[in-house]
């Protein structure tokens, strides 16, 4: 039998992906969580994951691509890549980032629009969080 391939398309309906969400899903505390986690992926795969999701709470906290980098060690591309997945994906990461309080983008920043000039010092705001902001007023 050929190895399964999921693509864009049809992995959501694929049995061992519904499975899989299933079981993770039924678990019912952290603990077990990570505990399952760790049976299922390698020790590779947990800290890729986990690196991508602390670019993910970075970048929703309006932090720049290099800084992010430099602070978690992922590469540049890494850091694109799930910005990409924050404008752009199944919405995932937003959800769980407007979830937790402690993760959500800082709102109390100014709104900018492409014609305004930031205070001295402060950034102007970047086509992410605009993004992000757009996705939490809905």
């Amino acid at each position: 039998m050929s190895k399964r391939r999921f693509t864009e398309d049809s992995y959501k309906k694929e049995p061992w992906f519904r499975a899989l969400t299933e079981a993770i899903s039924g678990l019912q505390s952290p603990e077990d969580t990570a505990n399952f986690l760790r049976d299922i992926a390698t020790l590779s795969e947990l800290q890729a994951l986990s690196e991508r999701f602390e670019v993910a709470k970075e970048l929703a906290q309006g932090i720049t691509y290099r800084e992010i980098a430099k602070r978690t060690g992922a590469s540049t591309t890494t850091v694109t890549r799930v910005a990409k997945f924050l404008e752009n994906g199944e919405g995932g990461y937003r959800k769980v980032l407007n979830t937790h309080r402690h993760h959500r983008l800082v709102s109390s920043q100014p709104r900018l629009t492409e014609t305004a000039t930031p205070p001295r010092g402060e950034r102007p705001a970047s086509v992410l969080q605009k993004a992000l902001e757009k996705a939490k007023n809905q």
